[in-house]
């Protein structure tokens, strides 16, 4: 069952550039997957743990400054307190645990769960566990040990669960239309309308299996980066920055899908909009947050006082214009921005005169003191513990090995902090 904001999140008061994030965006998401590796046989599998209660979830931060800090992290074996794991993988498992992130962000891959149309979403669909071709490879089972891994943290405290949908099943897939890159999938596009009924079940099926494991999925956002074209394809009908963006109405379709999903559940849910890349400015291929925000319908730009944005260290910081395109809809209940992906990475030369990580980490803390200071900002997410060599965000490099200078930061910024408390000093 959807809830309405409670009254404390009511009061919860970058990318590169446009290209360089649109490239980047396709290499980490629009990447054929490796061939899996052969996932060893296990001699009897781990009956799932029986339901348990989860330890009460952390107050909100309050209005007014203060920052409190979530990750992503795809691989369980880096986020689960109590799943035995071998060198590398238990360092950067603890040094994860000791951030102690207040939030925890899942992003779900349909067309990964859901490859085939005449079969239910497999949420134990076996992992390889690499990142790509990259080694060490540590197989994984899926969004139930997702779940499982989640619930482990829970139990512990804080880690509140933020769902995201991504990826369109091929067969679930519209037909090419409009301006499209060369390169598109049919994962980048649009869910067909008699597709929804599935992605409805999908919601539900995580649900069930959130409630199976001990997790608590609270807060959900309908689908990634809805902004730009290896998410949403086409933006456009015709290849012009004028042309009227189609990602708005196509967006506005699948939340009101998750709203009916989240209205039939069981349990406590809570809506959140955007997940939108912080791009400024509108080209033929990609929407601009205020664009796509002028262009949502007002019962949907409406339904939710959280807009999520993304905003990577290295471009400009995107909440006054979200922000304000937002307070233009002039919704009954102002809106919080959270940043659901943020991360050091080194730009291409040509878009940044930073050279060296150290340095980046020192943009970083500057801008999570000024999004502290911010009432609008109140959590900011690192994408990404393991390093993906395309998207060089992460907290550690790809092979496990080497810690780079954010996670001092990061740390500082949580393990344990309260969100209101003063700013740490720069730790990089």
């Amino acid at each position: 069952m959807r809830r309405s904001l409670p009254l404390a999140l009511i009061a919860l008061a970058v990318p590169f550039v446009i290209l360089a994030v649109a490239i980047a965006a396709a290499r980490r998401d629009d990447t054929p997957a490796p061939t899996p590796t052969p996932v060893p046989p296990a001699a009897s599998p781990a009956p799932a743990p029986a339901a348990t209660a989860v330890t009460p979830l952390s107050p909100l931060p309050a209005a007014g400054p203060g920052l409190a800090v979530g990750v992503t992290e795809y691989n369980p074996n880096l986020v689960s307190a109590d799943k035995p794991v071998p060198p590398p993988w238990s360092t950067v498992r603890d040094a994860l645990g000791k951030l102690q992130p207040a939030f925890y962000r899942l992003v779900i891959e349909w067309n990964r769960v859901q490859p085939m149309a005449d079969q239910p979403p497999n949420l134990d669909h076996p992992e390889t566990g690499c990142m790509r071709e990259v080694q060490p490879c540590l197989w994984w089972g899926g969004v139930r040990e997702q779940l499982r891994a989640l619930a482990s943290r829970q139990r512990q405290g804080g880690w509140e669960g933020l769902a995201v949908i991504t990826g369109t099943p091929d067969w679930a897939a519209q037909p090419p239309s409009g301006c499209e890159r060369d390169s598109t999938t049919p994962r980048a596009r649009l869910p067909r309308p008699d597709a929804l009924a599935a992605y409805k079940a999908l919601v539900a099926d995580v649900l069930a299996a959130a409630q199976q494991e001990g997790a608590d999925l609270r807060f959900w956002s309908a689908w990634n980066e809805p902004n730009l074209p290896p998410f949403i394809s086409p933006q456009r009908a015709k290849c012009d920055a004028a042309s009227p963006s189609l990602a708005p109405a196509g967006y506005a379709q699948l939340t009101r899908t998750l709203i009916q999903a989240l209205d039939e559940a069981p349990g406590d849910q809570t809506l959140v909009l955007g997940e939108t890349a912080g791009i400024l400015k509108s080209t033929k291929l990609v929407t601009s947050v205020p664009e796509f925000i002028q262009g949502l319908p007002q019962d949907i730009v409406c339904a939710s006082t959280v807009w999520t944005q993304h905003a990577y260290i290295g471009g400009p910081d995107p909440v006054d214009e979200t922000a304000g395109a937002l307070d233009e809809r002039h919704c009954p209940q102002p809106h919080t921005l959270w940043i659901t992906e943020t991360g050091v990475g080194p730009a291409p030369k040509a878009f940044s005169n930073i050279t060296d990580r150290t340095a980046r980490c020192g943009q970083l803390h500057d801008r999570l003191v000024q999004w502290f200071n911010d009432p609008r900002v109140t959590v900011a997410f690192q994408y990404t513990a393991r390093e993906d060599d395309k998207f060089p965000t992460g907290l550690y490099s790809t092979d496990l090995t080497d810690p780079r200078p954010a996670l001092a930061e990061w740390t500082a910024w949580g393990g344990g902090r309260a969100p209101t408390a003063p700013p740490p000093a720069a730790a990089c």
